[in-house]
């Protein structure tokens, strides 16, 4: 008995550790959907394309003549392909919940490598998860968080040690990746060096006024031009012996008081760390996209589509509780404590917060990078607390916290498990099966151009049923396809704020399918029945043959 106590006190952290990736392990199985969204139909049928045909850079799935497409997730639309061949949605919805996992884990990892916290780091995995539980799909996304996690954490391990050449080589790695995987997010990764590299310049000009290097670079200048004056050299050997002398003070004096809340530290490894990224910036020719990687980002920003999607649209806090609830708390670490912050953290959270604000979707990597950021300021809080009094008080608070945190997680867990163990992978209230069926048995698709909706677009695209648009929303945007602007046409006509018929006439539109509780459908009903044949119909969704 007495061996297997002493056994259990010396591997106790193996043990903790393997309670804590069970943990987290089962909370990210329980929120990963098991119900398919939108974007996971288009990326199933277009890997298939790819795999079959290559990259043209040809829309094949709309009925619209000639368009071009970017493919802007290709690698990942082939993998989740041939995962679908293997099994179908089960092998899709299996890859969600490893991948899930795997991001778990590795928000974990990171956070307990670079903060050394075991506990600390195990309870904000499980707060990041819990953010992070709307954005698990079977989308492209969720295999760019994990790899941007793992940049972080080389970036910050490359600037330490750069000998250490191997991080350097896994930033570059995640670069290609990121440039075939999801094009859209790959200059994301220039943005997460910008604070590291903002430091360094401000603390170079810093150090170069604080320590009088232009009154120095001057001085020597002036004995080199009068070296053979003895009693010029001698002047100006006294006043820089003065400036070394004063400089030295100033020195031990900022390293012994660090007086302000901001932590500045000139760190030269960072020179590698930009010619790491201007490698980097070469990478996104290593794609079959062209110079897409460069221009993407660039011409989505410039259009409408952003402003009419609901993940792009700018976040307001008061609908999102949980990101109000984590700023408060690292504001009031800040604020009430004496902890201070590092200047490149404080950019990083400056920027990442724009983001958010801008656009929902970066929320995400608000949360992701968050978390290493206030994991490091509660480490530091508990290093500036834990004196020998209080260091058995916050022990016992952590250690409160670890197991309040345990308990709810396996609560959660267990209620997600239920919740979703009886849904399936396809909604029928969201997208058209029962529909579809019926359109590939009795309409002749060359003989058809459909009207459909946005959200359920990619769905029949799957079925092999050509659309009028789907959830590719930078397809029917005019920087991208140098034509028109096919999906502001769609968001007014569903809004009411252009007439349907004329977008139906205008686009030849011979059936129309809607939801059958949509402004459109019912305006049709209600005035003018006698222009469109209702040839189905059933709970959610309608279609229209139009009357010449």
């Amino acid at each position: 008995m007495k061996t297997i106590v002493s056994n259990l006190k010396k591997n106790k952290k193996v043990i903790l550790e393997v309670i804590i990736l069970i943990l987290i392990s089962l909370f990210s199985f329980s929120i990963a959907p098991k119900t398919l969204q939108n974007d996971t139909y288009y990326t199933v049928s277009i890997g298939n394309l790819i795999l079959e045909n290559g990259i043209d850079n040809q829309d094949h799935f709309s009925w619209h003549e000639n368009l071009p497409y970017t493919y802007p997730h290709w690698l990942y639309d082939v993998m989740m392909s041939l995962i679908y061949n293997l099994g179908s949605w089960n092998a899709v919805y299996i890859s969600v919940c490893v991948m899930s996992i795997i991001l778990g884990i590795t928000i974990y990892q990171v956070n307990k490598k670079l903060n050394k916290n075991q506990i600390i780091s195990f309870v904000l995995t499980i707060g990041s998860m819990y953010l992070l539980k709307d954005y698990i799909a079977a989308r492209a996304q969720l295999v760019t968080f994990i790899i941007y996690m793992l940049v972080i954490f080389f970036i910050e391990r490359f600037i330490e040690n750069p000998k250490k050449i191997y991080y350097a080589i896994g930033i570059i790695i995640s670069s290609i990746l990121i440039a075939n995987l999801h094009v859209a997010v790959w200059p994301f990764i220039f943005v997460l060096s910008l604070p590291y590299i903002a430091e360094y310049i401000i603390c170079s000009f810093s150090d170069w006024v604080i320590y009088q290097k232009p009154a120095i670079l001057r001085k020597k200048i002036s004995l080199r031009l009068h070296k053979k004056d003895k009693e010029k050299v001698n002047e100006i050997t006294n006043n820089l012996e003065k400036i070394y002398v004063s400089n030295e003070k100033r020195k031990l004096a900022r390293e012994a008081e660090e007086p302000y809340k901001i932590k500045m530290k000139r760190n030269k490894n960072v020179k590698w760390l930009i010619l790491i990224m201007v490698i980097c910036g070469v990478t996104g020719f290593l794609t079959p996209l062209g110079t897409t990687p460069y221009t993407y980002l660039i011409k989505t920003m410039q259009g409408n589509t952003v402003n009419n999607i609901n993940e792009h649209l700018p976040l307001t806090l008061i609908q999102n509780i949980p990101i109000m609830c984590t700023i408060i708390i690292a504001l009031s670490l800040l604020i009430f404590t004496k902890v201070k912050i590092r200047l490149s953290d404080l950019f990083m959270l400056g920027g990442l917060s724009y983001l958010m604000f801008s656009s929902r979707r970066q929320a995400t990597m608000f949360v992701l990078i968050g978390s290493i950021i206030l994991n490091r300021m509660i480490v530091e809080a508990i290093k500036i607390y834990g004196t020998e009094k209080m260091k058995g008080v916050l022990r016992q608070i952590i250690i409160v916290a670890g197991i309040g945190v345990s308990c709810i997680t396996l609560f959660l867990s267990i209620k997600y498990i239920d919740k979703k163990k009886n849904n399936v992978y396809v909604n029928e209230a969201t997208y058209p099966v029962e529909a579809s069926e019926w359109i590939l048995k009795n309409l002749n698709l060359d003989n058809i151009k459909l009207f459909n909706e946005y959200n359920y677009g990619s769905y029949l695209l799957y079925k092999g049923i050509p659309v009028f648009i789907d959830s590719r929303a930078d397809l029917y945007a005019p920087e991208f396809n140098g034509e028109e602007d096919i999906f502001m046409n769609f968001i007014n006509t569903s809004n009411i704020g252009r007439y349907y018929g004329k977008t139906f006439r205008e686009y030849g539109i011979t059936h129309v399918m809607l939801y059958k509780n949509s402004k459109v459908s019912m305006l049709i009903d209600e005035t003018e029945p006698e222009n469109y044949n209702k040839i189905y119909s059933d709970d959610y969704f309608v279609i229209y043959e139009v009357m010449k």
